[in-house]
């Protein structure tokens, strides 16, 4: 399990995050939703090491992960996907996915490229194409698989829908959803949409401006109509 304990990271005088609380257990997928500026990708920069937490700590499988590099958290079992889709364009989608894995074992390497060849078939069909001429759909299952071919238990997803049609969000988040359950992966999914993150995920936490003002079941927060008013904007 990944358990975030009062984490507070601040960026000079200001707040982005104080004292948040979260579970991410595996098999399932945790939903963070809140408006922009909320401090979802303060929260998913912290836990992948990219930003240095004010107080509090980060924990996975009981061991302390707040502060530690990059480097040393992905090869923990932590993968972040960030916002943006980013992938490398030159060069090509089987390169890419490589690229996702270079530091492990030969063997390792081959099992997971197959495992991502099978989760999204159309990487396979495009394999020897470049990164740039994929669709935004294509490059979002690219990203996702590249942090997979680090042979993760967490999965970080920081606002996978961005620029995305309506249609390709749902059959990517509902992919996802299958593949925590299946794998027991643990995935924590920060999301503007949403009644879509919502719908897949089995709990949610509601972020603003840096707190967590609410958290529980997924269905209980997406059917609570005031906080939909009062926090989501819908």
């Amino acid at each position: 399990m990944l358990l975030i304990e009062n984490l507070s990271v601040s960026y000079g005088a200001v707040q982005a995050l104080k004292d948040v609380s979260i579970e991410v257990p595996h098999g399932s997928v945790t939903a963070v939703i809140g408006a922009n500026g909320a401090g979802k990708s303060t929260l998913m920069r912290t836990l992948a090491g990219l930003e240095k937490p004010q107080s509090g700590q980060v924990t996975f499988n009981g061991e302390v992960i707040s502060g530690r590099k990059p480097e040393d958290i992905v090869r923990m079992g932590i993968a972040l996907v960030p916002e943006g889709r980013s992938t490398i364009p030159e060069l090509t989608v089987e390169d890419n996915l490589k690229l996702g894995g270079m530091w492990r074992s030969h063997a390792q390497r081959n099992a997971s490229l197959s495992r991502v060849y099978t989760l999204f078939p159309v990487l396979s069909e495009r394999k020897s194409m470049r990164a740039d001429t994929l669709s935004g759909g294509e490059r979002q299952q690219l990203a996702i698989g590249r942090a997979l071919m680090t042979g993760p238990q967490v999965l970080l997803l920081d606002e996978p829908s961005l620029g995305l049609a309506p249609l390709i969000v749902t059959q990517i988040l509902e992919l996802v959803a299958r593949m925590a359950w299946d794998s027991g992966l643990a995935v924590l999914l920060v999301e503007q949409n949403a009644t879509v993150a919502l719908r897949i995920a089995r709990s949610g936490v509601v972020l603003n401006l840096g707190e967590v003002v609410k958290s529980g079941p997924a269905a209980e927060i997406a059917s609570d109509e005031e906080l939909r008013h009062a926090y989501l904007g819908y």
